[in-house]
């Protein structure tokens, strides 16, 4: 029988693992850290029960770990922006979604007392670059390289609702979070009145405030009605002109100075299509669901992570 209140969590020491983990221990929850480096993990992340050993790309002692537990929440892959993407780190950012998903898979496949839930990230990428249609979980998949990589990613995780297993799949968006992230380096600019829009300005802006991203996870866990896609996406997306021109009035700073998109694709080259492209997503289940929001505008999001 599933222990109700132990939880394993893949990509705890990322952005959004951190502040997952912390809200799950103050609920009363044991969370089990799967990672790499657990040594390390325990130095960044303290407040853990337990802290296993997880080789992604094989099956190893970690998987007993799965038996008995009531959920895994699985955030863990390589980062999409920081690097340029030459095809050998496409490749990585591929495999470290698709192989560490298929062992865990494999993993609760083997076990005799199979978690309840299995809550797998996922990315709004999933729809491709689109223009001003509104993408709720319905709407099909893009064709470009990130959502061919969320359509590999979703596929594995969805074999454990063959297992009996509720699977949630969660595609967030640009998750805001005052000291890590986007956020930064966005908000930069705008400190020394340099800030703009990235043109062309008219691409969708999908955000969700860091404690909102947190408390969709935390849906998927424990609502039994949560199952399949949820996007994890404020219900006010915004153009990136209109979110800029936010991000300038909430810091007292003029948003006149666009960057052209044409500079960003000769600086990073085919990851500048996450910048200079987007989706208008709405998270028409989380909604459906009755999750209320605490920041569904980006003036609140913002005003709260800058503090003004």
């Amino acid at each position: 029988m599933a222990d109700s209140r132990r939880v394993i969590v893949t990509g705890a020491t990322g952005l959004i693992g951190r502040r997952l983990c912390e809200q799950l221990s103050a609920k009363g929850y044991q969370v089990v850290v799967f990672s790499r480096d657990p040594q390390k993990a325990q130095r960044s992340l303290p407040g853990a029960a337990e802290y296993v050993a997880w080789t992604p790309s094989e099956s190893g002692p970690w998987a007993s770990a799965i038996d008995g537990a009531y959920g895994v929440i699985h955030m863990a892959g390589a980062p999409i922006l920081g690097k340029r993407w030459s095809e050998a780190y496409k490749a990585e950012i591929v495999s470290s979604r698709v192989i560490g998903t298929r062992g865990l898979v494999n993993a609760m496949r083997a076990a005799q007392n199979k978690p309840r839930v299995f809550v797998s990230g996922s990315a709004v990428g999933y729809y491709g670059a689109r223009d001003d249609t509104k993408l709720d979980e319905s709407a099909a998949p893009g064709s470009d390289f990130l959502a061919q990589v969320a359509i590999q990613w979703e596929g594995e995780a969805s074999k454990a609702e063959e297992l009996g297993i509720r699977t949630v799949l969660v595609r967030t968006g640009i998750v805001l979070d005052p000291s890590e992230g986007a956020l930064p380096q966005m908000s930069l600019p705008f400190r020394f009145y340099g800030g703009g829009p990235i043109l062309p300005g008219t691409q969708w802006f999908p955000w969700i405030h860091i404690d909102d991203e947190v408390g969709l996870i935390l849906l998927a866990l424990e609502d039994e009605r949560a199952r399949g896609p949820l996007n994890a996406s404020a219900p006010e997306p915004q153009t990136n002109r209109d979110f800029s021109k936010t991000l300038g009035k909430v810091m007292g700073s003029p948003s006149w100075f666009p960057v052209p998109g044409f500079g960003l694709r000769i600086l990073l080259g085919e990851v500048a299509g996450m910048l200079t492209e987007g989706q208008r997503v709405i998270p028409k289940k989380a909604l459906d669901l009755g999750y209320k929001f605490k920041y569904p505008t980006s003036e609140q999001a913002l005003r709260q992570l800058l503090k003004k």
